[in-house]
């Protein structure tokens, strides 16, 4: 049992991790069209189209795969310690 909660708390804290910093990349990384934002300005629209993609979900699930992984590794390896310790 205390194998699973040690799995558990550090994948939780591994995925925020990743979405934190994930994040922050594609924050830093994103550049606005300030010239054709002005251009659009004047017929903008009063509706909201939401359109769907597939590429966050893909990254946001190789990201959990990733801390999963890293997890599941740190686990084993404390684990392991805590054995030869003994």
């Amino acid at each position: 049992m205390k194998k699973y909660f040690l799995f558990a708390i550090s994948f939780i804290l591994l995925f925020s991790l990743f979405q934190v910093l994930s994040g922050m990349f594609l924050t830093y990384s994103y550049t606005p069209d300030i010239e054709e934002a002005w251009n659009y300005s004047a017929n903008l629209s009063q509706e909201v189209v939401i359109k769907g993609s597939y590429a966050p979900f893909l990254l946001t699930l190789l990201f959990a795969f990733l801390s999963a992984t890293i997890a599941y590794f740190i686990s084993k390896k404390i684990m392991s310690t805590k054995n030869s310790i003994k």
